[in-house]
């Protein structure tokens, strides 16, 4: 039983198609990301500013050549993962397909499908992906022939969260399956994170002065605090290498994991940075709430099930199953920007 380990998160300023500088060879166990959208024009500058590929065929209006240009960028980066990932180790990306009037004609760029082949090519297992879905789209919003059909089409209001396996199941050493008990998560969590769909509102986030976009179209804390504890454990080190505003370290923080993220933008990391070391009251407010979510359904079991209850070992709740008595979870206790690190401290939480 352990609470008293610090974890360390730095947020890198640097190219993620190239992080040999900063991340180890097979160092990462879990991989969550969300990286530009080949395809949607608001991703057009930034993947032409490393592409004169992407930039020729865009003014060439060569769409399906831009649409791959864009992926061969991408792969670059996912071949860098492929290095860093241990073996068993997990890759979640958050990716939506785009819809285009290319020369007055519909078109579908399937990113989602690209990406797969690109990590069936490198030998990844692919894992039961999750549909978000986000209803931020208005409701009057549609595209194609309005009300006369047979010409319109489907509103996209999903993504993908696509997820690879490196190498097969992860093997835990003796000393780790201790951390892995304390790492588990609640039977009534585990009924709706390891559902295909999710539903849960998209985020907009104001960027600060200097940044290279007026706006980071994120997703949610939520999601990534759910692939954070469903696909690593406890001191694992979780890398994003597209940071963007850090929502990805925040997980990590509040779930006691280690992180590096990677952003081209400077202005964004800087900015990452100051906001995780200011975190601590709301990522303790998000654990606080998990706990009481917990206890809240423990109560509303009828007597005859919660008389078949069990007793975690580390806190003063019951649980539903065996697996869950070792669950410990832990509040940050300071966030510490030391050197080119964020240190934080942790201890167990009173419930």
């Amino acid at each position: 039983m352990r609470w008293n380990v610090n974890t360390k998160h730095r947020i890198i300023n640097c190219n993620s198609k190239n992080t040999q500088d900063y991340i180890r060879d097979k160092t990462v166990g879990l991989v969550v990301t969300s990286p530009p959208y080949p395809m949607i024009e608001m991703w057009d500058e930034c993947f032409s500013n490393q592409s004169k590929e992407v930039n020729l065929a865009l003014t060439e209006s060569r769409f399906e050549d831009a649409f791959e240009a864009m992926h061969r960028v991408l792969d670059k980066i996912w071949e860098d993962v492929d290095r860093v990932l241990i073996d068993g180790g997990v890759v979640c990306i958050n990716i939506g397909d785009a819809t285009k009037n290319c020369d007055w004609q519909f078109k579908l760029f399937s990113n989602h499908t690209r990406i797969i082949n690109k990590f069936l090519s490198m030998g990844y297992d692919v894992l039961p992906d999750i549909h978000w879905h986000k209803p931020t789209n208005a409701p009057n919003k549609f595209m194609g022939s309005g009300m006369y059909p047979p010409c319109a089409y489907v509103t996209y209001e999903h993504e993908y969260i696509l997820v690879f396996r490196k190498g097969g199941n992860r093997k835990f050493a003796n000393a780790e399956k201790g951390i892995r008990h304390n790492s588990a998560y609640f039977w009534e969590e585990r009924n709706v994170w390891f559902s295909d769909l999710w539903e849960l509102k998209g985020t907009m986030q104001k960027l600060k002065k200097g940044a290279s976009r007026a706006r980071s179209a994120a997703f949610p804390f939520e999601l990534a605090y759910r692939l954070v504890n469903m696909y690593s454990m406890k001191y694992d080190l979780v890398y994003d290498p597209f940071a963007g505003t850090g929502t990805v370290e925040k997980a990590a923080i509040a779930s006691e994991r280690n992180s590096i993220g990677v952003d081209i933008d400077a202005n964004l990391c800087e900015q990452a940075t100051s906001e995780a070391v200011q975190s601590i009251t709301e990522l303790n407010l998000y654990t606080m709430g998990r706990i009481s979510r917990h206890k809240e359904f423990i109560d509303s079991l009828p007597t005859e099930k919660k008389e078949k209850l069990y007793e975690n070992v580390n806190h003063s709740f019951k649980v539903k199953t065996r697996q869950e008595t070792e669950i410990l979870i832990t509040l940050l206790n300071s966030a510490q920007l030391i050197g080119n690190e964020i240190v934080c401290s942790y201890e167990k939480a009173d419930a």
